[in-house]
């Protein structure tokens, strides 16, 4: 009987049903990114969850919808869009997220400080519409001022004191926070808080200028006061001449408001005076998900508001017969698919991501995997090509890692190649336009293309070594590319492809047997710069040259004395003949 019990095959459970509450209850009280769970059933317990909108589990997935479009809203501004972004930053609720949109705000800020004018500005104009936004952020960033001040934080303190200059050329902070923050940075002075006050009085001084003429004085002798004591390095002391001078041609690399950013009325500017010493407020549980009981009602609320900041109409005031007109839907598709970009907004985020890529790339194989799956459409890879050369022109000193990018894409595609080959037209034209280390990076980087034969060397068509075709610029391009090529293939070698009939057809400018005085010009040139060895047949087309303008004298001279005396028609022909021989040449 118990053999017979143990052969019975166990019956299955029925399956439990799934209860999806509970199991989005589960996922809401776990850490955000913890827990991986399948779209698919993501979606369903979001959908289960979405039922009761009064419950904690929806306010919990509209919070986290809120906090990533917020983050997503604030990492795409710039310059060209701000105007189109504000209003997508006031659709959703900046009151129940504008703990939320201060620190995304701070962390954009300091991640890319070059875009704080674009923030400021975009705080500014939220400012105007809902203040208490602005003044928690500038609650916000004069608290994080303070303690990274006390913890001598140096990183913190530059980023966060170039926001606050910013908002007080915004008008969002007055400016005697400013002054506040220069007294306290100036009165022990340090290499840090002196570096940190020279930083924040050139993005804050030309609106002291204007608005606190001054204070402004003040503040400018005790910079003074500290350079004539010494007690700071030579380093720092030099930041102050360097600033002194900048006050002197009146911040005209600083101004208050860059262009295009002078986006808010005087009249609807509100002023936050907050000061450094005061209690603030920074409200931490604001960033944090809390549920609301009110909920739907300040959902309703934050509508109003939305619609009487925007202008919009109440979706009951439009027609049914307005939004179910499909021709009508259709003329507008066909409208925006013929609008014709002309700002160039696509161009300026794609190099954007070409900058970020090569910049964030450990090594060349890595940047040219990640530069490969960037979308280019037809006719924008000279856009990539021209952004890798600039990149490489700002280092310091040329790095060998983009000359490999360049190699690897020459290598890959004869697009790239031809891209490469054009591009060393368009910058050997116009090299007199960039600085002595901009030009010898340029040309460290062309040397190794072609040294490594990544380009054609009939690149070199639009080379013309004389005096008149060449200025200083050019001429030390030439130099330099021309000893990059001669490090990495060896002299003997250079000169024997110089010798290829191909490269002597496409290199004919460079060494010139036109006219005597050219060839001169380019052999004294390339013998100065160690390569001598390549002007030999120039030399020999010298030689012949003033051979035969020795011999056709000599024969101008006999002919001239004898015809004086008898007719000798051979020797006047002959000299005739030289005459037209010698013109030839």
């Amino acid at each position: 009987m118990e053999l017979e019990k143990a052969e019975k095959p166990k019956e299955k459970e029925p399956p439990k049903e799934l209860d999806a509450k509970a199991e989005f209850a589960k996922l809401v009280g776990s850490r955000s990114g913890g827990v991986y769970m399948p779209p698919a059933r993501l979606r369903a317990l979001q959908e289960a969850a979405s039922a009761d909108k009064t419950s904690p589990e929806y306010q919990r997935l509209s919070w986290d919808a809120l906090r990533k479009s917020i983050t997503g809203i604030v990492n795409r501004v710039n310059i060209a869009n701000i105007k189109q972004v504000v209003p997508e930053l006031f659709a959703e609720n900046l009151i129940r997220g504008r703990g939320l949109f201060a620190r995304s705000v701070m962390k954009a800020q300091a991640a890319s400080l070059p875009f704080t004018p674009v923030f400021a500005a975009v705080v500014a104009i939220i400012n105007t519409k809902l203040p208490q936004v602005g003044e928690l952020l500038l609650t916000r960033l004069i608290s994080q001022f303070r303690r990274s001040f006390k913890r001598n934080d140096k990183i913190i303190c530059h980023s966060t004191t170039t926001f606050i200059a910013h908002l007080v050329n915004q008008a969002v902070a007055h400016e005697i926070i400013a002054l506040q923050i220069l007294v306290l940075l100036l009165e022990r002075p340090t290499d840090d808080s002196i570096e940190i006050a020279v930083g924040f009085m050139r993005e804050v001084g030309a609106f002291l200028t204007e608005n606190s003429p001054k204070a402004n004085a003040t503040v400018f002798e005790r910079f003074r006061a500290v350079l004539n004591e010494g007690s700071i390095s030579q380093r720092v002391q030099y930041m102050i001449e360097v600033l002194m001078q900048v006050r002197k041609d009146k911040y005209k690399d600083n101004p208050i408001l860059p262009e295009g950013l002078d986006l808010v009325e005087e009249d609807e500017q509100i002023t936050h005076q907050i000061q450094l010493e005061e209690e603030l407020q920074v409200q931490e549980g604001l960033n944090i998900f809390k549920f609301d009981p009110k909920y739907l009602e300040n959902e309703e609320k934050y509508k109003s508001i939305k619609a009487e900041i925007l202008g919009e109409d109440s979706e009951e005031e439009s027609g049914p017969e307005e939004s179910s007109d499909d021709d009508d839907e259709d003329e507008v598709a066909e409208t925006k698919e013929g609008i014709e970009d002309r700002t160039e907004t696509n161009l300026v985020n794609l190099r954007r991501i070409i900058y970020l890529t090569i910049m964030n790339a450990l090594n060349y194989e890595e940047a040219v995997h990640k530069l490969l799956k960037v979308q280019l459409q037809e006719g924008q890879e000279i856009e990539l090509v021209n952004m890798i050369i600039e990149c490489c022109s700002q280092e310091r000193s040329y790095s060998t890692f983009y000359g490999l990018v360049g190699e690897r894409f020459s290598k890959l595609n004869r697009v790239w190649t031809d891209c490469f080959e054009g591009a060393f037209g368009n910058y050997y034209t116009t090299i007199h336009r960039y600085e002595t280390n901009r030009l010898r990076n340029i040309a460290r980087f062309f040397g190794h293309l072609l040294g490594s034969d990544s380009i054609s060397w009939m690149a070199f068509e639009c080379v013309k070594v004389n005096q008149d075709d060449t200025t200083s610029s050019s001429r030390i391009f030439i130099k330099i590319l021309m000893q990059e090529m001669m490090e990495s293939m060896g002299l003997k070698v250079l000169a024997e492809r110089f010798k290829d009939p191909e490269v002597k057809r496409g290199c004919a400018g460079m060494f010139p047997m036109d006219v005597p005085k050219n060839t001169r010009f380019a052999i004294n040139y390339f013998t100065s710069i160690g390569l001598g060895v390549i002007t030999e047949e120039m030399r020999e087309y010298l030689k012949v040259c003033f051979s035969i303008n020795y011999v056709f004298d000599i024969y101008l001279m006999d002919c001239t004395t004898e015809c004086t005396k008898t007719d000798h028609g051979t020797t006047t022909c002959y000299a005739r003949g030289g005459i037209l021989f010698f013109l030839r040449l």
